[in-house]
């Protein structure tokens, strides 16, 4: 658990010995203009990396818990909420999911301590009456399957995001994966077809080395214009 402390310091009054301290120049830089303070930038995005290997520390469910708690506030269209995790816990659950991944995917997820299956629920609308009390009608509006499943992706996506956001808020690492069999995965975990997968996500604490080096980013320029 992250505990985040913040102290403010402050001048004295007293005089130091061959005159007043100078004052150290404050730090500049687009960090020192957010609310969130540098600890947790760090450990949230600028010092997180995705994870390959990972140590035998277990995830509890409790952990998992306070993940979820946090990022189901997401923002989502209409409040939808399609995401759908499914910890898989068994070594039998395991063994059906590691074969349906890419070959590079294999080995980490079998040992990692915590593997999460994600997946946008095609049956969102059902819940819509109580998710959505705003829009009465808003099941109706979700009448064809197609659109079910574009907004559910769309929307499970950017749950997904959040989620490795949570992972790293609980101290822990997150390695999202796309490389596995979707059709493949769908049918070995929901046959009845309602659930459309997006993502695998090993999760646990980094093991040495657990980390490749920083990619480059793009540039602010390179991706925020103004008209």
């Amino acid at each position: 658990m992250l505990t985040l402390t913040i102290t403010e310091q402050t001048a004295t009054d007293a005089p130091t010995e061959g005159g007043p301290a100078e004052e150290s120049p404050a730090e500049e830089g687009p960090g020192t203009l957010l609310a969130l303070p540098a600890e947790a930038q760090a450990l949230l995005f600028r010092e997180a990396h995705t994870a390959g290997a990972f140590t035998d520390e277990p995830v509890g469910e409790d952990q998992i818990r306070a993940v979820y708690d946090l990022i189901k506030y997401a923002p989502t269209g209409m409040n939808t909420q399609p995401l759908r995790v499914a910890l898989i816990r068994s070594p039998q659950a395991r063994e059906r999911l590691v074969r349906h991944m890419a070959p590079g995917n294999q080995d980490k997820t079998a040992k990692a301590p915590l593997v999460a299956l994600l997946t946008a629920d095609r049956e969102f609308h059902e819940h819509l009456p109580v998710l959505a009390p705003h829009a009465p009608n808003a099941k109706d509006m979700f009448s064809d399957p197609q659109r079910r499943e574009t907004w559910a992706t769309f929307n499970g996506a950017l749950q997904l995001g959040y989620f490795i956001v949570g992972v790293r808020a609980a101290g822990l690492a997150a390695g999202p994966m796309t490389g596995f069999d979707a059709t493949g995965l769908e049918s070995e975990f929901f046959p009845g077809g309602n659930q459309k997968v997006i993502a695998v996500v090993n999760i646990g604490h980094p093991a040495e080395g657990a980390f490749r080096p920083r990619a480059p980013r793009l540039e602010f320029e390179q991706v925020v214009s103004a008209l």
